[in-house]
C-alpha cells in the first residue's frame, strides 16, 4: 500500500512538473513598442508571453532604462523593436546591464523589424544641427500596412528559428494574419480613396509611411527642425505659410503637447486629428490600424 502510494504521489508530482515546464517553455519576448507586442502575441498565440516596454502614451524616443526593463530583459528569449536608432537612448543600456547574450545583435533572439524592410528619407549627410535625425531613415515604419506584413512574415520565421517545437502553430498563426491583414488593407485602400491628396500639417515627421500609403501631402511641420519645440516665432512664420499654401488637417500624436496644434487649428480653422501611435493594450494591429484610417476619413465624409 505505502508502495502503491509513494508510485502514485511520484507520477502526480511528475504531471505537475510536466505542466510546469509546459508554461515554462513559453517564448518570453521583450517587445520595445505596442505594435510588435500586439505583432508577436497574434503570430506566437500562447507559445509566447509579451511583455512590451512602452506604452501608446509613450513616445518610444525617451524611455527611462529602469531596473524593472533590465530584469525583463534579462529573462527574453526574444528581443523585438523597431530598430533604425529609435530606441537608441536606452536599449542599448538595456542590453549591456541584462548581460542576455541571446538577444544581442547577430544572435537569433534579436529582431529588429527596421532591418525587414526599406527605410524612407534616410539622410544623405548626418548633422545633429539639422535636429533629431535618423542615421539609417525614419523609423516609424509600423504606419504602413504593407510593410508590417513583410516584418510578420520574417518574425513567423524567426519564431520557428528560435522554437521548432510549435513551427506548425507559428506558421498557421502566420498564414491567419496575412489573410486577415491583407483583406484590411483591401478594405482601407477602398475606403481611403477620399484621402488621395489631401494636404496635411504634421505635429512631428512620424507620418512618412503613412502618408506614402495613402497619397497625403505633407506641406508642413509644427516643429521647426525633428525634435526641436515649436516656437512662437516658428508658428507665426507657419501661419504666414499656410495662408498662401494652405493644408486640410493637422495630424498630431495623443502623448505630444497639443498646445502648437490647437493654437494653429484656432488661427486657420482647420482640425487636429489626434491619433493614437500605437496600439492600446490587448488591442489588434486590425482594430488600432483600422480606427486611424476612420478618424481620418470623419474629417472628409
Amino acid at each position: 500500500m505505502f508502495y502503491r502510494w509513494i508510485t502514485k504521489m511520484s507520477m502526480t508530482v511528475l504531471l505537475l512538473s510536466c505542466g510546469s515546464n509546459v508554461a515554462y517553455a513559453q517564448v518570453n519576448v521583450f517587445a520595445c513598442e505596442p505594435e510588435w507586442a500586439a505583432l508577436t502575441q497574434q503570430l506566437g498565440g500562447n507559445a509566447v508571453k509579451v511583455f512590451s516596454a512602452t506604452t501608446n502614451q509613450q513616445d518610444p524616443h525617451h524611455i527611462q532604462a529602469r531596473p524593472s526593463l533590465i530584469a525583463k530583459v534579462r529573462r527574453a528569449d526574444l528581443l523585438v523593436c523597431t530598430g533604425a536608432e529609435l530606441e537608441i537612448g536606452w536599449l542599448p543600456l538595456l542590453l549591456r546591464k541584462s548581460g542576455n547574450g541571446k538577444i544581442l545583435s547577430g544572435q537569433a533572439g534579436h529582431f529588429m523589424a527596421a532591418d525587414q524592410v526599406v527605410l524612407l528619407e534616410k539622410p544623405a549627410a548626418l548633422d545633429r544641427a539639422l535636429g533629431d535625425i535618423h542615421a539609417a531613415g525614419n523609423p516609424h515604419i509600423h504606419l504602413d500596412p504593407r510593410r508590417i506584413q513583410k516584418i510578420a512574415n520574417a518574425l513567423t520565421q524567426r519564431l520557428i528559428e528560435i522554437d521548432p517545437t510549435n513551427s506548425t502553430l507559428y506558421q498557421q498563426n502566420g498564414q491567419d494574419f496575412t489573410q486577415q491583414w491583407q483583406q484590411a488593407i483591401k478594405k482601407w485602400h477602398q475606403t481611403a480613396k477620399i484621402l488621395r491628396g489631401k494636404r496635411i500639417v504634421v505635429s512631428h515627421n512620424s507620418w512618412a509611411y503613412l502618408e506614402q500609403w495613402l497619397g497625403l501631402k505633407k506641406v508642413a511641420t509644427l516643429e521647426p527642425k525633428p525634435g526641436i519645440p515649436a516656437s512662437s516665432t516658428h508658428l507665426s512664420k507657419l501661419l504666414t505659410q499656410l495662408k498662401q499654401n494652405p493644408a486640410e488637417m493637422i495630424l498630431s500624436v495623443t502623448y505630444q503637447n497639443q498646445k502648437p496644434a490647437h493654437w494653429l487649428s484656432k488661427k486657420t480653422t482647420m482640425p487636429v486629428i489626434n491619433l493614437s501611435f500605437s496600439p492600446a493594450e490587448n488591442e489588434t494591429l486590425v482594430v488600432w490600424f483600422g480606427q486611424i484610417v476612420d478618424q481620418l476619413i470623419r474629417v472628409h465624409p
